[in-house]
């Protein structure tokens, strides 16, 4: 029993190359979308350290500026 070898692909392997296909481009697609997410947290990253950074620098330069100085009541004649 040999089979004959003819030029059309069997239903079988068509379907088969069909699901290889599509795993492919929903891999490339998966792929893609962890990408993206990752540029995207790492932006929001990038932007929670600036708005942390600037945070600190300003309470570091409110503590380290001098209290305003009190002002002087001159001793004048009351009343």
């Amino acid at each position: 029993m040999t089979a004959k070898r003819t030029g059309e692909p069997s239903p079988e392997s068509v379907a088969r190359a069909n699901r290889q296909r599509l795993a492919r481009e929903e891999g490339a697609q998966a792929l893609a979308d962890a990408e993206r997410l990752a540029i995207e947290v790492r932006l929001n990253m990038q932007r929670l350290r600036a708005l942390r950074e600037a945070r600190l620098a300003e309470e570091t330069s409110a503590r380290m500026a001098p209290p305003p100085a009190k002002k002087k009541r001159s001793k004048g004649s009351a009343g």
